[in-house]
């Protein structure tokens, strides 16, 4: 019998804003679009799906649809979601 190990999930280790504004960065500047969606999936699992949603002004079943893998939310709503994680879309 071996001993089972809980999967690593990044989540778990975003424990504050800054925490969550760090990662986002990093996706943003590596990754793609689909990767920016997961992450914004990941740090709205950190903060707390219900508090998400409602900061964001959409329902918790609509926060899951959008970040889904096979999510495709309107900018409004990513912009929505990004201000709720207590971060801001910027251009540099």
């Amino acid at each position: 019998m071996g001993i089972k190990t809980k999967p690593f999930d990044i989540a778990e280790h975003l424990t504050t804003t800054e925490d969550i504004r760090a990662f986002l960065q990093e996706v943003a500047a590596t990754g793609n679009e689909s990767d920016f969606i997961h992450a914004l999936n990941t740090a709205a699992r950190a903060k707390g799906m219900t508090e998400v949603a409602k900061q964001a002004g959409v329902t918790r079943a609509s926060l899951y649809k959008s970040l889904a893998d096979d999510g495709n939310p309107r900018f409004e709503t990513v912009s929505k979601i990004v201000a709720a994680l207590g971060c801001k879309l910027a251009v540099v």
